[in-house]
């Protein structure tokens, strides 16, 4: 496993600020709280934009990416609207989660509370070059479901 240093500042002015942790040993993701001093109610097929109170800084060869909560969407159909959310290695505002409800019932958010999971990745950046042709493969130009059920 490697691990890479990642600066991260406190940008909330919340003296109960909560740093991202690892839920257990084998975790991939770190989960990540609402910094929020009243409860948030999220209705039915609604939106809210939930502040972390964080801000990081990667490296330039990582991203970090948001993720659902596995719990919250099995449990309340609570997910990250747009899944994964990426950060750039060069963002340094606030950390924030859109959340949607896609149950139907309203579900409030705590302060507290863990809301999405952050992880981090290595990507590499593509170099295009325009070409007359492409290689072939067994697929081709066949499109979606072409691979089966």
């Amino acid at each position: 496993m490697v691990s890479k240093k990642i600066f991260i500042k406190d940008v909330s002015n919340n003296s109960e600020f909560k740093l991202p942790n690892y839920a257990s040993a084998g975790a991939a993701g770190m989960d990540l709280s609402a910094n929020i001093q009243e409860e948030i109610v999220i209705a039915p097929l609604e939106r809210k934009l939930i502040p972390t109170g964080i801000a990081i800084s990667l490296p330039s060869d990582l991203e970090a990416q948001i993720r659902p909560r596995s719990g919250l969407a099995a449990k309340h159909g609570i997910t990250v609207l747009n899944t994964p959310g990426t950060i750039d290695s060069d963002y340094r505002g606030e950390i924030k989660v859109i959340l949607v409800n896609l149950s139907n019932e309203k579900y409030t958010i705590n302060p507290k509370d863990r809301i999405a999971q952050i992880i981090f990745s290595q990507f590499i950046r593509a170099d295009f070059k325009i070409v007359d042709d492409l290689d072939q493969t067994n697929r081709g130009l066949s499109g979606f479901g072409s691979t089966g059920k």
